[in-house]
């Protein structure tokens, strides 16, 4: 059982808090979701629509063709009437298109108006849907009870009943007990930090990644975090290193433009050896490109971000639960090895709300990389003391009598005094690379989906992720010898199970939301692999199933 709901309008319509009363009745059903965001940078006015499909099974990501589309504007209708299935629906207000027999018309401002409050709209057409996919009005009760306030409370839930009445039901969906939660991925890596120690968050908002910025701010007085809203990037990434010099764990976060702009902080976290965790919430660019769209096209800019060479770490997060667990897992590197690790995100993850099991705290295990008194055998401390792994010992300023911690961001010598010896500087970069190889150990495998040695190998990462496995594994269904590594880890890039899948594969196909290719071209440097053929994309929105299935078959065909 699965179905696809598309509710579109302009913004200031109420489209967003529609989709997410719909999305909280559905997943208190017990049903699994997935919800694409599609919004425009204006604040009225534009084009604007939400996805939300649900199944009785996992689902992890979008489909083209939909069951419903609730049209708020007639605008919808003109966009999105052709991928309406042959038995779909479009249900409008019966002041849009009036001589359409085939729109579903309903009263929805009508009902809206006679109880004196135009915004109620929505909620009538709320209840619509609930009577139409046979489910409890009493359920979406419970909803509006929790989500609105007690000054509009009662009024949404005589909307709700009045749209209950409009229709019959057309079906009678089986519930079963709601064990599950619903976020996005900037939902996922904000509880993440927090579960993780972070005690210091700062940034400034910038589409969109700001998700991550207000949820921690929200939890921050009950779970003892200080958050700043800083003036700018810049400052952002330099409080972020001073708190993590002070001893807290520490984080921050933007878009790619914002990220540009702590590029200077980031090598200075590689020369002063300061761990610290950064999120890149992409979205397309050049400048401020598209705010409110997806891309995937910062991937070299943040491998290679920074003056000079150091080590640093960069992970791609693949969904919601993905994002949980890898950004604690952040914390714990960054801290091993004193370097930054650096997070990929994009606006496809940070927006789209998902169905998922409540994740495991247990499986957050906070390691901190503190050295004690016993453990400084110098009697002066050597702030950056060469050792086997380039890893120096690590203690908090003030905290051990007679011990001072030096940082510089000048070139320096063990102590952390400024030198310009050609030997110790010879010396101290090595120090600082030769963390990479150690950080190898850390590495994981892309994930494989798919059957086993596949004729057909397809590579993605990050995002593309949701819509790869669900295509992967309808093309093996109908017997076809298809498989598809999506890496997670980028830096260093983990090449050993694809050097062992790529022997046997005829075709290998590349798939990103890029113009060029930026992983591929990341593969071709570091294991000597070229992609047979590259499905890209660019235009701002997010690879559907559909889109992925078609496209991998026309290049088997």
């Amino acid at each position: 059982m699965e179905y696809n709901i598309l509710i579109g309008g302009e913004a200031g319509q109420g489209i967003d808090t529609f989709a997410n009363l719909v999305s909280k009745v559905l997943k208190r059903s017990g049903f699994y979701i997935f919800t694409n965001y599609d919004y425009m940078s204006r604040i009225r006015g534009g084009h604007n629509f939400i996805q939300i499909r649900f199944s009785d099974k996992p689902v992890f990501s979008l489909k083209s063709k939909f069951d419903i589309v609730f049209a708020l504007n007639e605008e919808t209708i003109i966009l999105h009437r052709n991928n309406l299935k042959n038995n779909g629906i479009i249900f409008v207000d019966n002041e849009i298109l009036k001589n359409d027999s085939s729109l579903y018309h309903l009263p929805l401002n009508e009902i809206a108006k006679n109880l004196k409050n135009s915004k109620v709209a929505t909620t009538v057409g709320l209840g619509v849907l609930i009577k139409y996919f046979g489910l409890s009005d009493d359920l979406g009760k419970n909803v509006v009870n929790d989500e609105f306030p007690d000054s509009i409370r009662e009024i949404n839930i005589t909307a709700l009943s009045k749209g209950f009445d409009l229709i019959d039901k057309k079906f009678n969906l089986s519930t079963k007990n709601d064990e599950n939660i619903i976020l996005n991925a900037n939902q996922a890596v904000a509880l993440s930090a927090i579960a993780a120690g972070c005690k210091f968050y700062c940034g400034y908002p910038m589409t969109p990644s700001t998700g991550v910025l207000s949820y921690i701010s929200s939890h921050s007085d009950e779970m003892n975090i200080f958050v700043e809203q800083v003036e700018d990037e810049v400052s952002a990434l330099n409080m972020a290193l001073g708190a993590s010099y002070a001893g807290v764990r520490a984080m921050t976060g933007s878009s790619g433009g914002g990220f540009a702009l702590m590029v200077e902080a980031l090598s200075l976290a590689g020369m002063i050896e300061v761990p610290v965790v950064v999120i890149d919430v992409q979205r397309p660019a050049p400048a401020t490109g598209f705010p409110t769209r997806t891309e995937q096209a910062d991937l070299q800019f943040v491998i290679h971000a920074g003056h000079g060479e150091f080590t640093r770490m960069v992970i791609a997060l693949k969904d919601v639960e993905d994002a949980f667990y890898q950004t604690a897992r952040a914390f714990n590197i960054a801290e091993k090895y004193q370097i930054p690790v650096l997070l990929l995100s994009d606006q496809h993850l940070a927006d789209s709300l998902k169905t998922v099991k409540p994740f495991d705290f247990d499986k957050i295990d906070i390691q901190r990389y503190i050295s004690n008194e016993e453990s400084i055998t110098d009697e002066e401390y050597k702030r950056y003391k060469i050792t086997p792994t380039g890893i120096s010992p690590r203690i908090l300023p003030g905290k051990i009598p007679g011990q001072i911690v030096l940082v510089d961001s000048d070139e320096h010598d063990e102590y952390g005094h400024i030198t310009e010896s050609a030997d110790i500087r010879k010396s101290m970069v090595e120090k600082r690379l030769k963390k990479l190889e150690y950080l190898k150990d850390e590495i994981q495998e892309p994930l494989f989906i798919g059957k086993e040695n596949p004729e057909n190998l397809v590579i993605g990462w990050g995002s593309t992720y949701g819509a790869i496995k669900e295509a992967v594994e309808n093309l093996v269904d109908e017997g076809i010898s298809v498989g598809a590594l999506i890496f997670g880890d980028i830096w260093p890039l983990p090449t050993q199970r694809l050097l062992e899948l790529s022997k046997n594969a005829k075709k290998i196909i590349d798939i990103e939301q890029n113009a060029t290719a930026q992983l591929e071209s990341l593969i071709r440097q570091e294991a000597l692999i070229k992609s047979t053929h590259k499905i890209l994309k660019y235009d701002g929105r997010p690879f559907s199933i559909d889109e992925v299935y078609e496209k991998i078959k026309e290049v088997l065909s």
